[in-house]
């Protein structure tokens, strides 16, 4: 589903005398119309794509009305390259500034999945203003926002951006009683850990596996149980999704059986009714019963097809590889686990994220291990992931530790002296010597990683660290939750400091002097770079827990495919 989908079907634009659709693609469109209209992202391969329909009517003689909407803004680059192919006399350039979409009660996406790669892969700051603009937009109908923190590059100029533009604008929203009372602005580059690890909650599960678009997810023919595949929108009006979406996975099952046993009591109701209750049975609850079955039979549908799949793909081993790099512990066993996924060519995107949470866990590879694993992963996936390799160390994704390399001739002549199995350890050994890891002094500092005596009680969580099996607190929900208890930054220098600082806190007298307020309890989490279903799930529980409510912003949902994805340059 696109966008589009979600605010205009086709049949509401074919009453407005729109004759056909077509997607943007790299053939061009074939149509007997006079006139033809693009609504665009503003990327320059969009425009090639546009600049070659408009010369091939212009060699064939035919003549078109184009107009080009740029959405969510035009951008000086598009025009540029419409120039540079000798059409833009022959177009009109238009803009719609769409910043905002609702998914559901508590979520709003940009839908601007390339703002990633485009800002933290190519430096591209062009769609800070779109962000800052969605901010405005957002402060006009809710705001003043009461107090606003933030932590990343990213977000302290998107914040100063959409100040100056409070400032030209005056502020619509002064004087007026704020719906929203705290905002916290994320990047994503601040926690990439938690973007890496397996979803293990239904809702991201179901992400994961199926890949939810625009809210909506298609079910195949292995779900349905016959041979069409549904569109489904997964939001807070399926009565059933919106009981299990923050649920472990483990406990999914239970709650669907129990669900199911329920249904089937309120229609054996009907047995002993008259005939004026079963009138009125059916006029008033058997659509609604019906409607609910057939949301319960696609679920339960979905939990067996990621149990198939997850079984094939070794789910269990992969999950205790990656608790193990969390915690720190037999990092040589994990790094033979990942070599071991490479060399079976499991997928290609699974390999680069397990490698990618070794190296952010341990603040970069060993030169040796990561000479190794790459060598290993262009020989299973080809040579063409050489660049892949380049953009993922520009991200800080995938990195080599350069302070370790002064022992490496040690390493070497010890090496020859011990079996490999020992050369291993005693690599590990002074490889902890060379260098401290952020994650893990991060992870310290925050008690990232739970203590639990005994069994972690799925089913009666007691910390958001229950959305990754009561194995690790997202980082980024831990920074929200420890700003929010401190109204600021004031004890946690020593965390700013580790995560390379641009961390801001300001506060709105006005908004401030009014405690009382309903608008203090909720709050704002803005994730610039995209953000999990995981990290909603977590925030939804301490929403819970300490009596406010979460609202997300996000350029776009992600998980960890979609950021490998964004970072691998070979084409198919």
């Amino acid at each position: 589903m696109s966008p589009l989908d979600r605010i205009a079907n086709v049949s509401i634009l074919k009453q407005h005398e729109v004759d056909k659709l077509y997607k943007v693609e790299s053939r061009p469109a074939l149509s007997s119309s006079d006139q033809f209209c693009f609504l665009v992202r503003p990327r320059i391969r969009t425009m090639r794509y546009i600049a070659d329909i408009v010369n091939a009517d212009k060699m064939s003689g035919r003549s078109r009305k184009y107009k080009i909407i740029f959405s969510p803004q035009k951008f000086y680059a598009c025009e540029m390259v419409l120039e540079e192919e000798g059409v833009f006399g022959d177009v009109t350039c238009d803009e719609w500034s769409f910043y905002l979409l609702p998914l559901d009660e508590d979520i709003i996406s940009m839908e601007l999945p390339e703002f990633f790669r485009d800002y933290f892969l190519e430096g591209d700051h062009r769609w800070i203003n779109s962000v800052a603009r969605a901010l405005q937009l957002l402060n006009s109908l809710y705001g003043p926002f009461g107090k606003v923190y933030g932590i990343g590059r990213c977000a302290k100029m998107s914040y100063e951006l959409w100040r100056d533009l409070e400032e030209e604008s005056e502020g619509d929203s002064q004087g007026r009683k704020p719906e929203i009372g705290n905002i916290f602005l994320m990047d994503r580059d601040t926690d990439y850990v938690t973007a890496l690890c397996s979803q293990v909650v239904y809702e991201g599960l179901v992400d994961d596996t199926f890949r939810i678009k625009c809210g909506s997810v298609d079910f195949g023919p292995d779900v349905t149980s016959s041979d069409k595949s549904i569109k489904v929108l997964l939001n807070a009006q399926d009565k059933v999704f919106s009981q299990i979406r923050n649920e472990h996975f483990s406990s999914v099952f239970g709650f669907l059986s129990q669900k199911s046993r329920n249904l089937q009591a309120q229609y054996d109701r009907r047995r002993g009714m008259d005939i004026k209750q079963m009138k009125n049975f059916v006029s008033q609850e058997l659509k609604g019963l019906k409607q609910e079955h057939r949301l319960l039979s696609l679920h339960i549908g979905a939990c067996e097809s990621i149990m198939k799949k997850k079984t094939k793909q070794d789910f269990q081993e992969m999950i205790k590889a990656e608790h193990s790099l969390l915690e720190g512990f037999d990092i040589r066993e994990s790094t033979s686990f990942i070599e071991e996924h490479i060399d079976r060519q499991v997928s290609p995107t699974e390999s680069l994220r397990l490698m990618c949470l070794l190296s952010i866990t341990e603040n970069g590879l060993i030169p040796k291990d990561y000479r190794s694993l790459k060598t290993q992963y262009l020989q299973s996936y080809g040579p063409e992931h050489l660049l892949t390799f380049h953009n993922l160390k520009r991200m800080g994704l995938l990195t080599e530790q350069s302070a370790g390399e002064t022992l490496t001739a040690v390493e070497s002549k010890v090496s020859k002296l011990v079996t490999d199995r020992a050369a291993g350890k005693i690599t590990d050994a002074f490889n902890s010597l060379a260098r401290k890891s952020n994650f893990r002094a991060l992870s310290k500092k925050l008690g990232l990683i739970p203590r639990v005596d005994g069994e972690y009680d799925l089913k009666m969580p007691r910390d958001m660290a229950y959305v990754f099996s009561g194995a690790y607190v997202p980082l980024s929900c831990k920074i929200i939750e420890q700003v929010l208890e401190r109204r600021g930054w004031l004890g946690l220098e020593e965390v700013v400091r580790l995560l390379n600082g641009n961390e801001f806190s300001v506060s709105d007298s006005a908004a401030e002097d009014n405690p009382a307020w309903e608008s203090q309890r909720v709050v704002l989490a803005v994730f610039l770079g995209g953000c999990t279903f995981s990290e909603m799930a977590a925030l939804r529980f301490l929403g819970k827990e300490r009596g406010c409510k979460f609202i997300f912003l996000t350029t776009a949902i992600t998980n960890s495919a979609r950021m490998m994805e964004a970072a691998i340059e070979a084409k198919a």
